[in-house]
């Protein structure tokens, strides 16, 4: 084998190993952002509740007759905050459960390629 196939192969290897962890990054990029988006997502759905709760109270404070009927619409109100709440915390913690998944996939997937792409450089000693 001459010097320059040595660093032809070397060189080659090498970039080849960059191609692929830059493939690799971008595919996580990629990832992030799809879980970003989704988060984003459930945050403007949050605040959008809170902001039709805080509409919900308003009204209730300036249209309520009495103190009763002021106290009874807000406990009515709370209540169904709480549902609401209880309802889309099932849902984060499913999503969050999805997240960890997709997360471990990409990890065992990037991670076995890599081993490989190791192998070949490095053969077992």
């Amino acid at each position: 084998m001459t010097v320059t196939k040595t660093m032809n192969d070397t060189l080659h290897t090498m970039t080849d190993l960059t191609n692929k962890g830059m493939e690799r990054m971008t595919s996580l990029g990629a990832l992030n952002m799809g879980l970003f988006e989704r988060m984003a997502a459930k945050q403007m759905t949050a605040m959008g509740m809170l902001m039709e709760h805080g509409n919900r109270m308003l009204t209730l404070t300036v249209g309520a007759k009495g103190y009763n009927e002021l106290f009874k619409g807000q406990v009515g109100a709370l209540q169904d905050l709480g549902k609401v709440v209880m309802e889309e915390s099932r849902d984060n913690l499913a999503l969050s459960g999805e997240v960890r998944g997709e997360y471990q996939s990409w990890f065992k997937k990037n991670l076995e390629e890599m081993q490989v792409d190791l192998r070949k450089v490095m053969p077992a000693v």
